[in-house]
């Protein structure tokens, strides 16, 4: 198939982290893009499969990422009967953004690899804009970052990254049966990256390390869902237990260039003002 005639996209999650800028830079190269949310037209859901049908019409590439999270219980079981669905529309390439260390994850992998449609996966390490996009945007801007990592160094990815990789997937050949583990070019402790981004807006951000026990209480408090909040701690801690403290070569491999370094992140955030003082709230999210 050549994908310069430019079929149908669809992006699940086009309004996420990664999923808006595929959007971007999909629509900057004149493809066809079909953003799927329950806020869009035709809406997508996840937990909604009767939405899932007016979404992949006449679409044959889709970048699916899952919310809340590929490794929550039952999310493999979901994902391999939209791949069921998809493949019966008509979709012939599939680029699935996935977690590093995560068993349900690997198992999400697995669904997408057994389609038979031409596939890419992207195994990502944590994100930057964590810190500037919802999750942790709120404790940067009250000037102290509590979260429940220890010394294990991880090698944060810029989302911009990911972005260029799932669209080089999406558009170019010689990326199907990929498996791409995308990272930063280097490593850094929880307080390393508050530390960075302190530097660069010239403001006093401490990090505060808490048990995971503590940091479920809070988010409980803050009136999230249990089925939401024990599944997310369990998460965070596996996957930050040390076996991700290593670079991948995934940005390199797909693009033929280094990934983007923290700190240029965290200048260039800062610059934006989403870490100012007068909390900018909504742009942030």
């Amino acid at each position: 198939m050549n994908y310069k005639e430019k079929t149908t996209i669809l992006v699940l999650g086009g309004t996420g982290k990664t999923g808006r800028r595929v959007v971007e830079r999909l629509t900057s190269k004149g493809f066809p893009v079909r953003s799927g949310s329950r806020s869009t037209r035709p809406p997508f859901d996840w937990q909604d499969q009767s939405t899932w049908p007016s979404a992949l019409q006449s679409v044959e590439s889709v970048y699916v990422t899952y919310y809340p999270d590929l490794a929550f219980p039952g999310a493999s079981d979901v994902v391999r009967s939209f791949c069921s669905v998809a493949v019966a529309s008509g979709v012939r390439r599939m680029v699935l953004l996935s977690g590093r260390g995560e068993d349900g994850a690997r198992l999400a992998e697995q669904a997408v690899e057994a389609t038979g449609a031409e596939w890419t996966i992207v195994r990502s390490s944590w994100f930057c804009q964590n810190f500037s996009e919802n999750f942790l945007v709120e404790s940067v801007l009250g000037g102290e970052v509590t979260f429940p990592a220890g010394d294990v160094g991880e090698p944060f990815i810029d989302t911009g990254d990911i972005a260029d990789v799932a669209v080089a997937a999406l558009t170019e050949e010689g990326h199907s049966e990929q498996v791409y583990e995308v990272t930063g070019p280097r490593l850094l402790t929880f307080a390393e990256a508050v530390a960075e981004i302190a530097k660069a807006t010239g403001r006093e951000i401490r990090y505060v390390r808490v048990s995971a026990e503590t940091y479920e209480t809070a988010l409980l408090d803050q009136g999230l869902p249990v089925s939401l909040v024990t599944p997310l701690v369990d998460l965070i801690t596996t996957v930050l237990d040390g076996r991700n403290a290593r670079l991948g070569d995934g940005v390199q491999r797909a693009l033929g260039r280094a990934p983007r370094d923290f700190s240029e992140y965290a200048r260039e955030t800062a610059a934006s003002g989403v870490w100012s003082n007068s909390s900018q709230r909504g742009a942030s999210q």
